[in-house]
């Protein structure tokens, strides 16, 4: 393609020819560590390689990511059309991860719609006999509240940063940041009071930490995205113009509320059983 110089870019293309990095290689590294180490761990109880591979995985997040935010600083890298690819990026992603969750909603529904699957079940309904669950309009609904409300923010947010208001840009990111913490903790707190086990309850715990674990592991994630978003945002990163590291967050962002939604109806609500008393 024709150069055109825009931007104040020496280069004379569109795109940007990524330098030479170590951090691909060593957060392959990295991720294959903690990897073993979680399962050493939960075999054989051994903790330094998860905690190794916990550590080397941050850091290189971390110094990846610095260098990647380093880049969209520097004019004629992220130019639209290299942008234009990020965008593409970041939807492949999500829609790799729709796929994730998928597969535990697929596992739930298999046994929820077909209980006689239930290994040593002697009576074919869901929940299996025994099993007592939250009440939907109950801590769950609270959290279901708690993260709509973070998704308005979060959306008040880019509209603030549209219109090149950085107070508002910061005040609705600093909101959600501490939207998701809430939510976090009272999730912390469901599992405390759980009426089933986290461990050798049978398939509803199974199906139900699985799901619900996962999703909370992205809002914490997504905690943190929004959290170095605030950081930039008050370093003055984001113009109306440039901002694609906060739309991406932001998509992130909802996607872990619309998959919310569906767990709260479908294994919350749709799936409850007897209620157990709080």
């Amino acid at each position: 393609m024709a150069s055109t110089g825009q931007g104040g870019s020496p280069y004379k293309h569109p795109y940007h020819l990524v330098d030479p990095s170590p951090w691909p290689l060593l957060a392959a590294f990295a991720a294959g560590l903690l990897v073993t180490g979680i399962i050493l761990q939960a075999h054989y109880g051994m903790i330094w390689p998860l905690v190794l591979g916990a550590a080397g995985t941050l850091v290189c997040m971390f110094g990846w990511w610095r260098d990647v935010i380093k880049e969209s600083m520097t004019p004629g890298m992220h130019t639209a059309v290299v942008r234009l690819g990020m965008r593409y990026g970041m939807i492949l992603f999500i829609a790799s991860e729709v796929m994730f969750f998928v597969a535990f909603f697929w596992a739930y529904f298999h046994f929820a719609l077909y209980p006689e699957h239930v290994s040593g079940a002697t009576q074919a309904i869901w929940p299996p006999q025994g099993i007592r669950t939250f009440d939907p309009f109950h801590l769950p609904f609270l959290n279901t509240m708690i993260l709509l409300l973070s998704g308005c923010t979060v959306t008040w947010a880019h509209h603030a940063l549209l219109h090149n208001d950085r107070k508002g840009l910061i005040v609705g990111l600093a909101l959600t940041v501490l939207l998701g913490m809430i939510f976090t903790g009272l999730q912390a707190w469901e599992y405390a009071v759980a009426p089933f086990p986290f461990r050798d309850g049978g398939v509803y715990p199974s199906t139900f930490y699985l799901a619900t674990g996962f999703h909370g592991f992205h809002v914490i994630v997504g905690t943190i995205f929004l959290a170095v978003c605030l950081f930039r945002a008050i370093a003055g990163h984001f113009t109306p113009e440039k901002h694609f590291g906060f739309e991406a967050a932001a998509w992130y962002w909802h996607f872990v509320d619309v998959v919310w939604l569906f767990l709260f109806v479908s294994i919350y609500w749709w799936g409850a059983g007897e209620i157990a008393p709080h």
